[in-house]
């Protein structure tokens, strides 16, 4: 298993990227990664460390794609950045699965360009194994798609249902949509019309609506909206967690009874923080390519690189991208 890692993709590159990498192959989560970067400044890094040569295949990039740089146009005109010679490292089939800290968009324009869509899927989408009370779900579209007709969001909960069976192991797993509320006339014009045909859709389990309240106590394992809305509700979502901690705290900092009682507590924030932290959880894969690029968040540290990693080893291991392209080559039951 070979994965192409973009070394100039996070904040602090390549720093959590070499470690990370490191990490990941003393761990041995995949057979060889390829450091994809400049290659002088990768050298000079890698010289620090003690390790399997032969395991992490350094390939020099003289360009990088940043966080400000426009996605479309970056990705077609730096061919030389890490970003888009680490696809081309996908598309010549020498790795299995792209992991990418950089600029989300660039890597979602980079996969359409150089990867392209499974035949007969209209849109790709950002997929996030989403962490509940009592399971994991599968949440999309999180950013590649801001605007979307019905077609759009029924084929994201097709592919959601899909990568769920895959992921999490469900054999039918359960649909729902994200709205303002559970009753099927609640919603705007699209919304209603995308519960309509996922309601007809005989080849999905749709169980309904799913209202904001109820995204994280796991009684669903899909959860779909158009990506404006999925991205508001993740980065909504990850504010908050990262309040709770800080207010948690400045409380706990307060008198040495609350020291005392942090003290007692600390197993069950512990095990809190683990369960929500998105380093545990490395990226989210773009889904509906014929290719498994990952996106990492642009702060990730050398653990998320690593999880990353062990992450798109695991869902090229299962073979997604084959399943999809089997399931859209069929006709159409409705």
């Amino acid at each position: 298993m070979n994965i192409a890692l973009d070394a100039f993709g996070s904040d602090n590159a390549p720093y959590p990227e070499i470690e990370g990498a490191l990490s990941a192959i003393k761990d041995n989560l995949c057979d060889r990664i390829f450091l994809v970067g400049k290659e002088e400044v990768l050298h000079k890094e890698l010289a620090k460390y003690y390790y399997d040569q032969t395991r992490i295949i350094v390939v020099n990039a003289t360009e990088v794609i940043t966080m400000t740089d426009e996605p479309s146009s970056s990705a077609r005109t730096k061919k030389d950045s890490s970003l888009v010679k680490a696809m081309f490292l996908h598309k010549e089939g020498k790795v299995d699965a792209v992991v990418s800290a950089g600029n989300t968009g660039a890597v979602m324009a980079a996969s359409l360009f150089y990867l392209g869509r499974v035949k007969n899927v209209m849109r790709p989408a950002i997929a996030l194994t989403l962490p509940t009370h009592s399971n994991f779900q599968i949440f999309l579209d999180i950013g590649a798609n801001v605007d979307c007709e019905v077609e759009h969001l029924v084929q994201f909960a097709e592919m959601g249902s899909i990568y769920a069976q895959v992921m999490l192991n469900v054999n039918r797993p359960r649909v729902s949509l994200l709205n303002i509320g559970e009753e099927s006339v609640k919603g705007n014009k699209l919304i209603k019309n995308t519960f309509l045909a996922l309601d007809n859709n005989k080849k999905i389990n749709f169980i309904g609506n799913i209202e904001g309240k109820e995204l994280l106590k796991g009684v669903t394992d899909v959860i779909v909206c158009d990506g404006f809305v999925g991205n508001i509700i993740l980065k909504t979502v990850e504010g908050v967690f990262l309040s709770i901690f800080t207010i948690m705290k400045e409380q706990f900092n307060k008198d040495w009874i609350a020291k005392i009682g942090a003290l007692l507590s600390f197993p069950v924030f512990s095990y809190l923080k683990k369960k929500l932290d998105h380093t545990e959880y490395g990226g989210a894969l773009l889904i509906g390519l014929n290719g498994l690029p990952v996106a990492a968040h642009g702060s990730s540290n050398s653990k998320a690189i690593k999880n990353a990693i062990k992450f798109a080893a695991k869902i090229s291991e299962a073979d997604m991208v084959a399943k999809m392209q089997d399931y859209f080559s069929l006709p159409s039951e409705d």
